[in-house]
């Protein structure tokens, strides 16, 4: 399966070579939210936003059944679909499909939906699109009826590895004969509840609140929790032949997929349960460890998720493999992470180099003894990387991206 097309609606930039770029020299979308100060008990102040540019904002005609997590995807995917030249006559006989998600549908609608339902004590000025905007499938079946899908809709709602296993599906499904091409990815927006969610379980930064430059700090001895942020990304997966007999321009291509549960713990991550996932992936690409070249970790910023994740990773490719996490750039974009993140992972191994973990200043000593890819980007010759993402519920997920 290739990757023809590629959309980004990120908080590094809504273009893959201005992103991509923005993550070579270091840049970061972790910005202070005074606005949070409002909200009663809220500790963590620091997120990450995405700026739309004013040509790429929808129409309220076409927006009118959106939140804000749809509009972010379908802003990504008509960025994808055009890159990869794909036209409104080829929607039409049922050979594409969709496979998309998000954690949940829009929580400022639902938010809305909900205040509103309190202060009238029924349904007196809610509107009938509000459902339609928090649904939890709100990104697929609204990305469905924006393009005229006819194929298959898949809607991948799993928190962090929304994103991981709509790619996944995407690849068995053509890998399988049922479609041509799969649009594929995931979408996030910004919302307070979010950020309590995990401040809750301790698990959301709240050190660094007069210096969001700080944090994330991803592996680091000093990191207190993760950084909510939003975005969406988009791939378009394409089966081989069709893309090569079309003469397309193909990015790179996805080779491997695997995902398991760890059946343990909602909330707790098992290394065991991270290690089969990527195991899995491993063998799906018909590979062993010593073929990666890169491993792209989820590595949010929590104390125990870190720990675990880094155990997992050595447990299957020791220390040859160089490990690093984006989240320092982007915060946890939570259900977008995966496509965002395999996006730049697939520039990266196009134009042959890694980028560090941002603020890992020095390896919290609990941490195992990987490769970590610290301070200036390093040059590599890639071939092969695996990307990971885990989420709660223990629902993990690897994908191989292959160089072409």
């Amino acid at each position: 399966m290739v990757v023809t097309g590629i959309g980004l609606a990120s908080p590094l930039g809504c273009d893959l070579g201005e992103a991509a770029a923005r993550l070579r020299a270091g840049g970061h979308g972790i910005v202070a939210m005074p606005e949070w100060e409002q909200v009663g008990h809220l500790a963590p102040r620091v997120a990450a936003r995405v700026a739309i540019p004013r040509e790429l904002e929808l129409p309220h005609k076409a927006a009118r059944t959106m939140g804000r997590v749809a509009q972010l995807a379908t802003i990504a995917t008509q960025i994808a679909v055009r890159d990869a030249g794909l036209t409104p006559d080829e929607f039409a006989d049922g050979t594409i499909g969709v496979a998309y998600g998000s954690t949940h549908g829009s929580s400022q609608a639902n938010e809305e939906w909900a205040r509103k339902l309190v202060k009238h004590g029924g349904f007196l000025g809610l509107s009938s699109t509000t459902y339609l905007k928090f649904m939890s499938h709100t990104t697929a079946a609204n990305l469905a009826t924006h393009f005229g899908v006819h194929g298959r809709v898949i809607c991948t709602s799993a928190a962090c590895v929304s994103a991981t296993q709509a790619i996944g599906h995407g690849f068995e499904t053509i890998g399988a004969g049922l479609a041509d091409v799969m649009l594929c990815g995931g979408a996030e927006e910004l919302h307070f509840t979010h950020a309590a969610v995990f401040d809750m379980l301790h698990a959301a930064s709240k050190a660094f609140n007069a210096t969001p430059e700080l944090t994330p700090r991803p592996f680091d001895q000093r990191r207190d929790g993760l950084v909510i942020g939003e975005g969406a990304g988009t791939l378009v997966l394409e089966d081989h032949d069709r893309a090569r007999r079309l003469g397309k321009r193909i990015y790179a291509e996805i080779v491997g997929f695997g995902t398991n549960c760890d059946g343990t713990h909602v909330t707790n991550p098992s290394a065991d349960g991270m290690r089969g996932s990527m195991q899995l992936a491993l063998r799906s690409a018909g590979i062993g460890p010593d073929a990666i070249d890169h491993v792209n970790a989820h590595a949010t910023g929590t104390t125990i998720g870190d720990i675990a994740e880094s155990q997992a990773t050595h447990a299957v490719f020791g220390d040859r493999v160089p490990v690093s996490s984006l989240k320092g750039h982007l915060g946890h974009t939570l259900g977008a992470c995966g496509s965002i993140e395999i996006a730049l992972a697939i520039a990266m191994l196009r134009e042959g180099w890694i980028a560090p973990t941002r603020n890992l200043e020095a390896v919290d000593p609990q941490c195992a003894p990987l490769d970590y890819v610290r301070g200036e980007p390093r040059s590599a010759r890639l071939t092969r990387v695996l990307c990971n993402k885990f989420a709660f519920g223990g629902i993990n997920t690897s994908v191989v991206v292959a160089a072409v």
